[in-house]
């Protein structure tokens, strides 16, 4: 399963009403550490995707959803369950770093 985009119009039907954990990744097209994380994202999707939804939502295009959730460096990588953010992460990582991080969610 393949990552997905967001926008804030269908931000709380993709993201806050979503059965399992959804994954946000905060990014915009001119952040190089962005574009770092977005090919880890896409195997963490294809991998876990049973587990975890992982979508992106574009900060340029969907400023009100970034301001929502204070979201102010990018990459930020946030974890909703149940409608509530339950992790944040800030910056780019490496994969063996963010699966642990989420190992929660995804065992």
């Amino acid at each position: 399963m393949a990552t997905r985009a967001t926008t804030d119009a269908d931000f709380d039907k993709d993201v806050l009403q979503s059965d399992k954990p959804v994954l946000v990744d905060f990014w915009a097209t001119w952040c190089g550490p962005c574009r770092q994380v977005a090919p880890i994202l896409e195997e963490l999707s294809e991998e876990y995707g049973d587990k975890i939804d992982v979508v992106k939502v574009d900060t340029d295009q969907n400023p009100r959803t970034a301001a929502a959730y204070g979201v102010v460096s990018i990459p930020t990588l946030n974890v909703y369950k149940n409608g509530e953010l339950v992790k944040s992460l800030v910056g780019a990582h490496p994969k063996p770093r963010l699966v642990k991080e989420l190992e929660e969610f995804l065992a």
